[in-house]
């Protein structure tokens, strides 16, 4: 149903087949987890880029959230969309980029598992933290901040599982 939807929105199919990694991948994290809600992750990481079929600027989340709502998606699946930019972004830095001010960090355990997922896939590859860490020291303005959430969200949902 996802998928239908997003072909509905004139996704470009390289986003759709990103989303459907971004899913793969999600679904390992969410595998170290008991009591997670996997039907939650599958809307959320099919749908986390819906928004970039009206444009791929910072505020597809926001534009992502705005289509889900209108198809009648439940709150949990619009945070996701809305949450899964980076490891999150503060309300500072959401002004800065001229999003609506508030708070774009992921608070759920399937938010965080989804934008975590959407970090360890560029396009639709899987890369590792190191290769988002050196991406995004090159991308972001003082990234600091931005990569010590992404290693935060690392340990919590990936190197706490590693032998």
């Amino acid at each position: 149903m996802e998928i239908e939807l997003l072909e509905k929105e004139n996704t470009p199919k390289n986003v759709i087949d990103h989303c459907k990694a971004v899913y793969k991948k999600a679904m390992e994290i969410a595998a170290n987890f008991d009591n997670i809600d996997e039907e939650l992750i599958r809307k959320g990481a099919l749908l986390h880029d819906i928004g970039r079929s009206k444009t791929h600027g910072i505020t597809h989340a926001v534009e992502g959230v705005e289509i889900a709502k209108k198809y009648g998606y439940s709150e949990d699946v619009l945070n996701i969309i809305e949450r899964h930019i980076g490891a999150g972004i503060t309300e500072e830095e959401a002004e800065k980029l001229g999003l609506p001010k508030k708070s774009y960090i992921p608070q759920t355990l399937e938010e965080k598992i989804v934008a975590h997922a959407d970090n360890l896939i560029s396009g639709s590859d899987e890369v590792d933290i190191d290769f988002v860490i050196e991406k995004w020291k090159r991308n972001i303005e003082d990234s600091d901040d931005n990569i010590e959430r992404l290693i935060k969200l690392d340990n919590e949902l990936i190197k706490a599982f590693e032998e």
